[in-house]
């Protein structure tokens, strides 16, 4: 079976903004994110963004706003030859309390049963704990990356004071050459 990869958007493929990433041209991907999504494709993986967007509710960012930038992200991942296989928003204010917004399980579920992949063969990518603990809540493999807020992310893990099964890795790249060489 194929194994899938979950990854958030802002802070694990591109540069992450307080003020929320609002247009196409705010939008820049991460040096080497872009190459590291078309090496896990190469290597066979599955690949899908779930993301929290809550800048929708919030009105910071129309929905055509919202697809704007998913098409800048996707035209730039196609000039590496790649495609995501899904991508899955949380367009919630974190208010709402819904099953789909992380830390809550529901996008990654969701994710999983479309594309039709066990969590035993799914990790998810982040580099926030909300991320760490989506993964968790669904029963797939945590994985942070120290870009983003990853290095707060790491304090935090290490506050927790519990038990901690997430591989951590420098970016996005670093992951996926790990991920390739176990392929191998």
């Amino acid at each position: 079976m194929a194994r899938l990869i979950l990854l958030d958007r802002d802070g694990v493929i591109n540069l992450d903004s307080p003020e929320f990433v609002k247009t196409p041209q705010e939008w820049q991907a991460i040096p080497g994110s872009l190459e590291a999504i078309a090496q896990l494709k190469n290597s066979g993986r599955r690949v899908a963004v779930c993301s929290n967007q809550s800048g929708v509710a919030r009105g910071i960012v129309s929905l055509d706003m919202l697809k704007a930038i998913e098409n800048k992200m996707l035209s730039e991942l196609q000039s590496y030859g790649a495609e995501l296989d899904l991508v899955l928003y949380c367009t919630h204010h974190p208010d709402e309390q819904c099953g789909c917004r992380k830390p809550a399980p529901g996008m990654l579920e969701n994710a999983m049963s479309m594309l039709a992949i066990d969590t035993a063969d799914t990790c998810f990518v982040g580099d926030s704990l909300r991320d760490i603990q989506a993964a968790e809540a669904a029963g797939c493999q945590p994985v942070l990356v120290k870009t983003g807020n990853g290095m707060l992310t790491i304090r935090q893990l290490g506050e927790r004071g519990s038990p901690d099964t997430t591989r951590v890795f420098a970016d996005l790249a670093e992951f996926a050459r790990a991920e390739a060489a176990d392929s191998a």
